[in-house]
């Protein structure tokens, strides 16, 4: 479990919607980001939903913690409902999208913990959009589903570039972001070190030995 000291909640005192929804278009389009409306607002209203701790965070011994994605899977693979494993898909589909995105240095500075995250909330949507055509209350989201699969790593770059307000300070960062690069394709590392003067490479690190 990925363990946390949450406050009440990540953000108070301000219109949260409105703030995200700001913070969402701008990086949309500072990554030329191409997504419908309708997948921006569904990421609007994640980020919206996880400023509450309680629904990011669950109570165990050893204080709150977010539950790994396997007991998720677990949770849609024993479903005894479609619509209970539709719930239990879009709850890991949304937690792996919004740690990928925001915690992803929390992740043990693991890069295979960060294409897990990617991996496992890709398909959990990808099964979603399937699932939802049978279901007219779902049926709607349908679209969002596929798209948030399709481009689940261009979403975790979007939300990244959201919740950024640190500088890269040492070489261990820069060489971290640079693999990054390299496993995920991630266009956000990518531009991030462009400026930071590195022009990447891909099989050579000779650009990092500076």
């Amino acid at each position: 479990m990925l363990s946390q000291h949450p406050s009440d909640a990540l953000i108070v005192d301000i219109d949260v919607k409105a703030f995200f929804q700001e913070k969402v278009e701008s990086a949309a389009a500072n990554q030329r980001l191409d997504a419908s409306d309708e997948s921006l607002h569904y990421v609007v209203n994640l980020l919206g939903t996880f400023t509450h701790s309680r629904e990011l965070f669950q109570p165990t011994p050893d204080g709150p913690m977010i539950p790994p994605l396997a007991s998720f899977y677990a949770e849609a693979v024993a479903a005894s409902s479609p619509e209970a494993r539709r719930h239990a898909l879009k709850r890991l589909g949304d937690i792996a999208l919004f740690i990928a995105g925001v915690f992803a240095d929390s992740l043990n500075r693991k890069l295979v913990d960060l294409d897990y995250y990617i991996a496992m909330g890709g398909n959990a949507y990808g099964f979603l959009s399937e699932t939802v055509q049978n279901s007219l209350h779902w049926r709607f989201h349908g679209p969002v589903f596929d798209e948030l699969s399709a481009k689940f790593g261009a979403f975790v770059d979007l939300l990244d570039e959201v919740t950024e307000h640190a500088h890269f300070r040492n070489h261990g960062d820069i060489m971290r972001l640079y693999e990054v690069w390299m496993r995920t394709g991630s266009e956000r590392a990518l531009g991030k070190l462009r400026r930071l003067g590195i022009e990447p490479s891909q099989g050579s690190v000779s650009a990092l030995q500076h």
